[in-house]
């Protein structure tokens, strides 16, 4: 039962009832009404208790455990002004690498007695202007997102409340905040690297939507490694994908296989993309990777354990999410007035697996 919050100094006086009338909720005058003392001694009860003396603490405390009196504990702290909680919106809590961030995210905080709400925007700009809403109307103590939005709209909307927060796999492109991210263009670079080096000529990117910075910043680095190996740009076919799930990689697998100059070598945005490749070349008979090599991104949880186990360009998920945190409490902690926002970027390492082990 959720007590509501009193206004310190007001009297109350009389014993009352052991319960309200009505079935309504347990209140701070209630319990002052009922132990016979003001609703400032109650409050002193609850949050000074050195300040009452000790059969007052005594007396008082009793009538709270016999009513049932739970106090307010969201009102207590937007009074503060220091909420317990901080949101995390992430773009897609079906993709394994943002339950790592978050699991990041909440170890950080719980260490600090904090919690996390976690909120996904499935890769969709509106959704993500909701939830934002929603986090400035419950004036959650700071907000660490990966963002949906490519415009940014949303998040400067969202500056107006005063709220802290944190960009999640993604650099901050302003000096108004902090942000934590992988270099994905390194990233990138180190899976068309790989397959070059096994003797590869002819590659397909299956990537995202290009709203996504980490689709077209992995693009990039491809691009970069293929001028590095000597090889044109036209080397490289790109496959889209609607969405970074394995439904699409399924699809971007049947489009790859329909391909009259099929690519020996593949490399996906992401691991649940490699994935729904993975299971379309197999039920074509397409051997991997003796007719077509794959290389993923994230390095997932799932991908060691795929029929292929799959080389995959590993982000350090958990330390993004811790890391992203501890930057949010220290901007909203006690020694918020030194915090100087900071662009934190990690970088990737490739963890190479049987779905790329082949020598052209």
């Amino acid at each position: 039962m959720t007590g509501t919050a009193g206004t310190v100094g007001e009297s109350g006086g009389g014993s009352g009832a052991a319960r309200p009338a009505g079935g309504r909720t347990v209140g701070i005058k209630d319990v002052a009404r009922e132990a016979g003392v003001s609703v400032g001694t109650v409050s002193n009860v609850i949050n000074q208790p050195e300040r009452v003396s000790p059969a007052t603490l005594e007396h008082v405390r009793r009538v709270i455990d016999r009513l049932g009196y739970v106090r307010s504990e969201s009102a207590r702290q937007l009074r503060a002004g220091r909420s317990r909680i901080m949101a995390l919106l992430v773009l897609d809590m079906g993709n394994p690498f943002f339950v790592d961030i978050a699991r990041g995210a909440e170890r950080t905080a719980r260490a600090a007695g904090l919690g996390v709400m976690v909120c996904n925007s499935d890769q969709n700009p509106g959704d993500e202007a909701d939830y934002l809403s929603l986090f400035a109307e419950q004036r959650v103590r700071g907000v660490l997102v990966t963002p949906a939005d490519p415009s940014g709209a949303n998040l400067r909307d969202f500056r107006r409340h005063g709220i802290p927060y944190v960009l999640v796999d993604r650099v901050g492109e302003e000096a108004g905040g902090c942000s934590v991210s992988v270099d994905d263009v390194v990233g990138g670079s180190l899976a068309i690297r790989h397959l070059a080096a096994a003797g590869h000529r002819s590659f397909a990117y299956v990537s995202g939507p290009d709203r996504l910075q980490q689709v077209r910043d992995r693009r990039e680095g491809a691009l970069l490694a293929l001028a590095e190996a000597g090889l044109p740009a036209a080397a490289l076919r790109e496959i889209p994908a609607d969405r970074l799930d394995v439904a699409s990689g399924r699809d971007a697998g049947s489009r790859l296989l329909g391909l009259a100059d099929r690519p020996t070598a593949v490399f996906c945005a992401n691991d649940l993309l490699a994935l729904g490749v993975l299971q379309a070349l197999y039920a074509a008979g397409v051997r991997v990777p003796e007719d077509m090599a794959i290389v993923g991104y994230d390095d997932i949880e799932f991908a060691a354990a795929a029929t292929v186990p799959l080389t995959s360009v590993r982000q350090p998920a958990l330390t993004l999410g811790a890391r992203a945190a501890e930057l949010l409490l220290e901007e909203t902690g006690e020694a918020a007035a030194d915090h100087r926002h900071q662009q934190v970027v990690l970088q990737p390492e490739l963890v190479v697996r049987r779905s790329s082990l082949t020598s052209r």
